[in-house]
């Protein structure tokens, strides 16, 4: 693990108790990919999210890092890398297709403005042979100090054993849970407004106890097959595990069309009335 740094001296300290001091803003690709229809990656969707993500970065300069679900590009890639017992190396295939979606962000994000990096996270995250995580997020620190925005994804990553395996874009955050980035919310948008508790169009399960993820186990449909990361019983295991780190995981439904973002970064108290979300975190009051 790399020793503690300072905090980003660009990125300034909440303003309000209950607001984040980091956002890290994980846009998953069921929002991304046209499942009921091509089957392929919607860039139309990435362009629109793009416009609510610059406005985000100017309200909070050097206080966002932005996680890119795979979808449709990076989902069949991930099949077959798991279908794969012969080559150890076999993840390094999943390099282009996450690429190409943070290249997809990063495009459209330059064009409104935004000084976005795509970073990748192999150089970044790893174990040790012993199994100690390594973690290095010195270029992620020293980007939101001078207000930009890092593009990060799913990745391949060294195992203990030398070996490679997929790091799924659930589980990103984890390098960003450090104490010198907190307090820290991590955001999931997906295509429903939380962990549904009757199936879809039901209501939301509005909280979710990390030390406890069991509890929503019952909630969970069966995977799709083009998944390769879990669904939602996979988002939800990954989102515990960054809360019992300390951060305050939210999921929510994303929504082109909105507005803006900019409630992300408020007190959840305050967010708006008609926001349905799940909260995964251990400190919760009810409302």
């Amino acid at each position: 693990m790399s020793p503690t740094a300072p905090a980003p001296t660009g990125a300034p300290t909440p303003a309000r108790p209950g607001e984040p001091r980091l956002l890290v803003l994980k846009i998953g690709g069921s929002v991304l990919s046209d499942k009921q229809g091509t089957g392929q990656t919607d860039f139309d969707a990435i362009d629109a999210f793009a416009g609510q993500v610059a406005d985000l970065v100017a309200g909070f300069p050097g206080r966002v890092v932005l996680v890119t679900g795979g979808g449709a590009l990076c989902h069949p890639v991930g099949l077959r890398i798991k279908a794969d017992r012969q080559d150890p190396y076999a993840a390094v295939a999943l390099t282009e297709p996450a690429f190409t979606m943070r290249w997809a962000w990063t495009t459209r994000l330059r064009a409104r403005g935004v000084r976005a990096v795509p970073l990748q996270v192999t150089s970044m995250f790893g174990e040790h042979p012993d199994g100690t995580p390594i973690t290095e997020t010195a270029v992620v620190r020293r980007l939101l100090a001078e207000g930009a925005l890092p593009v990060l994804s799913s990745d391949c990553v060294v195992t203990a054993a030398g070996t490679l395996r997929i790091l799924s874009s659930d589980h990103v955050p984890a390098l960003l849970t450090a104490e010198e980035f907190g307090p820290v919310r991590i955001v999931a948008l997906t295509d429903v407004p939380g962990i549904l508790t009757r199936g879809p169009g039901s209501a939301v399960l509005r909280h979710l106890d990390p030390d406890d993820p069991t509890a929503a186990e019952r909630l969970f449909w069966p995977t799709d097959a083009w998944d390769a990361t879990g669904a939602m019983a996979g988002k939800v295991e990954a989102l515990a595990e960054h809360a019992r780190r300390g951060a305050e995981c939210v999921i929510t439904r994303g929504d082109r069309a909105a507005e803006d973002l900019r409630h992300l970064f408020a007190p959840i108290a305050e967010w708006p009335a008609d926001t349905a979300y799940t909260l995964i975190s251990r400190q919760w009051s009810p409302s």
